[in-house]
């Protein structure tokens, strides 16, 4: 598994992450079962993890955590990405009236405390604002996370869903470096191709993450996008010995951003084929051909 440099106070990220916002979906949560998923991870050389305060309605992390006690030799291998921001309702929290989104020093600071709490850890690898946040304090909310870096709670701080003007906006109130945008990329949506998200990681270095790579299995679906993009990676798939998924992320993975891109299914089979992607190659001609299929039309 090809590894990369995000920042330079952060340990090697596997080029392929594993999102655990399914975890409290699946219909075996055992301690067992976790550690099962994360050794399949490992064995292919996926060592970094992906997640957020509410996930599984606030239970995610938790399960997770719990899991780890008994194994911290997995959790020393690996690397953690958790993100914060998002209110939902919840009866967890019954004074939420509405869903909504705080990055108050308050908020960003609780969140932080708690991850690493339910997660188990000493310091959270990276910690992202979830979403922008249009009621933003950008001094505020730029000095929390500054102070959670110099704290050594958190050893570097990113974003998600970020828009290049919500970046730049937030980074001017910092010291410290946003490393990252996790935003989502996929063949159902490719919009952040045009429209300056991919072109802003690029100006800056940086390598952005990629949530719902499958665009939450619509890739499998019978839309008219779908079977288009299928009649193009179905025979690549073939040719590879390796399923539609592995070609998705390969065609991701082959851009020059480098994109990083988060894996989400509690399949211990389909875990362990994860890594399949890297059996596929993606040239110039073929990267075209999909996104032409993706987009309905030839580039102009």
């Amino acid at each position: 598994m090809e590894t990369v440099s995000l920042h330079e106070t952060l340990p090697l990220f596997s080029r392929m992450v594993y999102g655990m916002w399914r975890l409290n979906d699946d219909s075996d949560t055992s301690d067992a079962h976790i550690i099962a998923k994360v050794e399949a991870c490992l064995e292919q050389g996926i060592t970094t993890m992906d997640h957020a305060d509410l996930y599984g309605d606030y239970e995610c992390e938790a399960l997770y955590g719990r899991a780890m006690k008994s194994r911290p030799d997995l959790l020393e291998a690996t690397q953690n990405v958790t993100k914060c921001g998002i209110k939902l309702i919840s009866d967890k929290y019954p004074d939420r009236r509405v869903k909504h989104y705080d990055t108050s020093a308050a908020h960003i600071q609780y969140s932080a405390e708690q991850s690493l709490k339910k997660l188990g850890l000493d310091v959270i690898d990276l910690m992202l604002i979830h979403r922008p946040d249009p009621f933003m304090d950008p001094a505020e909310a730029g000095r929390a996370l500054d102070d959670l870096v110099d704290s050594g709670k958190v050893r570097a701080v990113g974003v998600s869903n970020f828009k290049p003007w919500d970046w730049d906006l937030l980074q001017a109130h910092m010291h410290h470096p946003l490393v990252t945008n996790q935003i989502e990329i996929n063949p159902m949506d490719t919009s952040c191709f045009r429209n300056g998200d991919i072109a802003l990681t690029q100006k800056l270095g940086l390598k952005p993450m990629a949530w719902s790579p499958l665009a939450g299995g619509a890739v499998f679906g019978d839309t008219a996008q779908a079977q288009s993009i299928r009649k193009v990676m179905d025979p690549i798939a073939q040719e590879a010995g390796v399923g539609l998924d592995a070609v998705v992320v390969a065609w991701l993975m082959a851009h020059p951003a480098g994109i990083l891109p988060v894996m989400g299914t509690n399949n211990l089979e389909r875990i362990a084929t994860l890594s399949d992607a890297f059996k596929v190659e993606i040239d110039r001609q073929t990267w075209f051909e999909i996104y032409e299929a993706a987009v309905g039309q030839e580039v102009p």
